[in-house]
């Protein structure tokens, strides 16, 4: 088959810069490509023709059938600490990048599949993905981009017409993804174990070139790189736990370097507020809870530490060794203070405040205190405390079993409110209002579109669903069903899997 001509352009830096640090490959055939999903908005936004993407041609493309003109596929090598264990050879064993294309921001992004077929990174794995966890990551990706958190996104899912192995049979598709990057904790990781200097410094050339340009050339730029992927990261997390978000499995391969979000796996939303959430079914332990994601952040940053500081010490000599430790040990304590700063920032916002306090933290846990112990709904819990800065408790007051102990707070948090003067409540609820959204992709939900696209073909629900996720902040009748938590009795029960 001929390449199918002006479908991207693209400019490959990736494979242009770092050769030796990847395997080209290309993408398996597949028996029936059919085009599921295309994002419309995102393909605009690429600067590509989405009409032209919507076609067969199209949908070859993103089954993996045709290899675009200009793409040069190839399968990225990492490694990562998985669970804590630390694993030396990962890679892309179902993925590939296939290019990257420069949008009309004048932004680098990266265009790569998901479920395209082995690679030499597989590790006996078939490659290949189902169509619910591809159409998962569309749904909780676009949701985190309404919400305004870095992420990855989909710009297309294909279906393959043929089906994959997993518990059961299930039909296969390929995902298209978006990125800033596909560079992860664990790319550096891979080199850094190999001992592998001529890569790793090339690597870390290309993380500045890419990411962080201004440092490029700086003495102390790998020790600047690590500084700059802390504030994405601590930044990014504090938005996760705003938003009640459990990435699910968080191990240091997905882990990017651009702080986005990456991996929609086993990820999930809390409903009733609870630190020590879990909804993955692999994480037995709990590692990867929602209370716990600020410090496995910080974990996982200090394997990226560990992974750059040959680099720093090589630049310095060896009498610099002790100083790039502690020098890169404090940029690593630098995590903390970020993280706490980023969160109440977006706990003033939630709270509908516009200056600063020194109580301001100690009402926000104090709130979440009593979500926590009420066993409140975490999502509504925020937002109607738009409708109490309008004047009207009752509809918070319902979601407590105890509206005294609610009462004692608000009484403290009007008091709070009140000192910020020239603020009419109307302006403050719409303040509110914008910093917490009314639907979230609610598992419930998400799980009900995924079960009627992937056993009946039945795209409505899913399309409705993502409608809906795209307007978080909307509160309308059509999409009121969207905003209701799961029955206690699903949520008690609710697991995610990794769809691999």
């Amino acid at each position: 088959m001929q390449p199918p001509q002006n479908l991207f352009r693209f400019d490959n830096s990736y494979a242009r810069d770092l050769d030796g640090l990847y395997m080209a490959w290309k993408p398996a055939e597949v028996r029936s490509p059919r085009l599921l999903f295309l994002n419309r908005p995102l393909a605009v936004e690429l600067g590509l023709d989405p009409e032209a993407l919507a076609t067969p041609e199209g949908a070859a493309v993103f089954a993996g059938n045709a290899v675009p003109e200009g793409a040069l596929p190839l399968a990225q090598a990492y490694a990562g600490h998985q669970f804590g264990g630390f694993s030396p050879q990962l890679g892309d064993g179902r993925a590939l990048l296939l290019g990257e294309v420069v949008d009309r921001q004048g932004q680098r992004r990266d265009i790569a599949f998901k479920g395209s077929g082995r690679t030499p990174f597989s590790r006996g794995g078939d490659g290949r993905a189902a169509v619910g966890p591809m159409l998962r990551e569309v749904l909780v990706g676009e949701g985190m981009h309404a919400l305004g958190i870095p992420t990855t996104r989909a710009l297309a899912v294909a279906g393959t017409g043929e089906e994959v192995v997993r518990e059961q049979l299930l039909p296969g598709a390929v995902l298209t993804r978006v990125a800033a990057s596909h560079l992860r904790v664990g790319t550096f990781q891979f080199f850094a174990a190999r001992d592998d200097m001529e890569k790793l410094r090339r690597l870390a050339g290309y993380a500045i070139a890419r990411h962080d340009p201004d440092l490029a050339g700086a003495p102390d730029r790998y020790l600047a790189l690590l500084g700059r992927v802390v504030r994405r990261q601590a930044v990014l997390i504090a938005q996760w736990m705003n938003v009640g978000f459990i990435h699910g499995v968080m191990n240091t391969d997905n882990m990017t370097i651009s702080g986005e979000t990456i991996d929609y796996g086993p990820c999930a939303f809390m409903e009733a507020y609870d630190p020590k959430a879990v909804f993955s079914s692999i994480d037995r332990n709990g590692r990867y809870a929602y209370g716990n994601q600020p410090l496995i952040a910080q974990w996982n940053l200090a394997r990226l530490a560990e992974a750059l500081l040959p680099l720093v010490v090589a630049d310095g000599g060896d009498a610099a060794a002790e100083e790039a430790v502690a020098r890169a040990t404090e940029v690593l304590k630098s995590f903390e203070g970020l993280y706490q700063a980023a969160l109440l920032r977006g706990q003033r916002a939630k709270l509908g405040l516009d200056s600063e306090a020194d109580d301001d933290a100690a009402l926000a846990n104090d709130f979440l205190r009593l979500l926590e112990t009420q066993q409140v709904d975490f999502t509504l819990g925020w937002r109607r405390l738009a409708d109490a800065a309008a004047g009207d408790e009752a509809a918070l007051q319902r979601l407590f079993a105890d509206p005294d102990r609610l009462r004692e707070w608000t009484v403290r948090w009007r008091r709070r409110c009140a000192a910020e003067s020239g603020v009419t409540s109307q302006s403050r609820a719409d303040r509110i209002r914008s910093a917490n959204p009314w639907i979230i992709p609610r598992n419930h939900r998400v799980e009900e579109a995924l079960q009627a696209a992937s056993e009946r073909g039945d795209m409505a629900p899913f399309e409705q669903l993502l409608a809906a996720l795209r307007r978080p902040f909307d509160e309308t009748p059509e999409h009121a069903a969207y905003a209701e938590p799961a029955p206690a009795a699903v949520t008690a029960c609710y697991q995610t899997f990794c769809g691999t």
